[in-house]
């Protein structure tokens, strides 16, 4: 992709998410990641109806009348974006690919964090990091991580979960909000998601395409593995087979929302032709 595209689908992609966290997420966001406390900001003199457990007694015995201590939240938050770049996310069947719809997801809750002044980060991960961006404020900083989005390219089409949560663990010492996108088709996560859910305010957003759930009956098709790149001959009119495949791909859900729910992590479910919209608006009500 020249740089004349890659500006092109940075700043259509800006325009869009831009206007959705300008206009729908931005106070949302605010009232549902809160900040770590409150710090003394002023003092002023007190007035009828403010609290007298704030009343600074140093300062009202100094000047003879009483004063108030103004608490202000300490608002600056630290967004992380973990984004699964494995093979498995360019499946597509629709209009996008998977990789497109996280892409968007990513910038949208990027501008939403950038309105409250928070600092945002980005962890792209296969089956090890690929790309660390560490943690800045701006709008300069978020294109830049949308540019990454787009255009970088993995060494690896496999996916490690794991790797990129240990990764996490020793790069962000603070508490921050962590969004990790990924269609999790994967598992044995759910001890080390519960460590990083003790110290992170974890969500997972689960990217997946319909056409991936089942199997249709269309006899002897050659198939690819996106993350291993074999190719093998299946049997798709096969019982047997289109069970298996289903029942694989359901328990790969299941041990999702079960690994997440358990750790105390947030879980949000986006089909590719679905609305993220409405999903992320539902998310960030329900825990507001």
């Amino acid at each position: 992709m020249d740089t004349k595209e890659l500006l092109k689908k940075v700043r259509k992609i800006e325009i869009k998410t831009r206007r959705l966290s300008d206009h729908i997420f931005g106070g949302e966001y605010h009232s549902t990641f809160k900040g770590r406390g409150m710090t003394f900001s002023e003092v002023r003199q007190y007035q009828y109806g403010d609290d007298v457990r704030n009343i600074d007694w140093n300062v009202t015995a100094r000047y003879n009348e009483p004063y108030i201590k103004v608490f202000e939240e300490e608002r600056e938050l630290t967004m992380m974006l973990m984004v699964d770049i494995s093979g498995s996310e360019l499946f597509g069947t629709d209009e996008q690919f998977k990789i497109e719809v996280v892409t968007e997801i990513a910038a949208t809750l990027a501008f939403s964090a950038t309105q409250n002044n928070d600092k945002i980060g980005l962890i792209l991960f296969s089956d090890e990091v690929e790309l660390y961006i560490p943690p800045k404020k701006g709008r300069s900083h978020v294109l830049r991580i949308i540019r990454e989005l787009i255009e970088f390219k993995p060494k690896s089409k496999n996916t490690n979960f794991v790797e990129a949560l240990k990764f996490l663990s020793n790069v962000m010492k603070k508490k921050a909000i962590v969004f990790v996108l990924s269609d999790f088709i994967t598992d044995d996560y759910k001890q080390t998601l519960k460590i990083v859910s003790g110290k992170h305010d974890v969500t997972g957003i689960r990217v997946y395409d319909k056409h991936e759930e089942s199997i249709p009956n269309l006899g002897l098709v050659q198939m690819q593995d996106e993350e291993t790149g074999e190719l093998m001959l299946v049997n798709t009119a096969s019982k047997s087979v289109r069970f298996n495949y289903s029942k694989f791909y359901q328990e790969k859900v299941a041990y999702f929302k079960d690994s997440f729910t358990k750790s105390g992590a947030g879980v949000i479910d986006c089909r590719v032709d679905e609305s993220y919209v409405k999903k992320l608006l539902g998310y960030f009500k329900r825990r507001g």
